[in-house]
């Protein structure tokens, strides 16, 4: 096959599947995105290993997420004004905002939780980046 071709079928399919992982979100859609880029730049390994990178480690994981969306509201959490989007990657202010630890019973230790825009979010406590919504 020409590069010309392959370009265009990567470039369909990063169309196809970023439409489908706006859709998703949390790690889901991380190993979507993550195993696109991947197929494009190393083929069928590289998509293998950019699933595994774009998905989020020590997230919440897809069964326990009602779980623990209960939990944040039994306490009441009092949610951030924020002025942009609330979407995995973007960088909340360290002051202003209340970060709050993941009970080990959830399975995160990495993380903390907040409410930003009445959306519960995980964020890295050391860049203040959101790395998964919990919806």
């Amino acid at each position: 096959m020409s590069f010309k071709l392959l370009t265009g079928v990567a470039l369909a399919t990063v169309l196809v599947v970023s439409t489908a992982a706006q859709a998703q979100s949390g790690a889901a859609a991380g190993a979507t995105t993550g195993a696109v880029g991947g197929a494009i730049v190393g083929g069928p390994v590289g998509a293998a290993i950019g699933a595994g990178v774009g998905a989020v480690a020590g997230g919440i994981a897809d069964d326990t997420r009602p779980r623990f969306r209960s939990y944040v509201t039994e306490r009441r959490v009092p949610s951030y004004r924020y002025d942009r989007e609330v979407v995995v990657g973007a960088d909340l202010p360290s002051s202003g905002v209340t970060y709050h630890e993941v009970p080990k019973e959830y399975g995160v230790t990495r993380y903390r939780y907040t409410v930003v825009n009445d959306r519960t979010v995980l964020v890295d406590p050391g860049t203040n980046r959101i790395v998964q919504i919990i919806e």
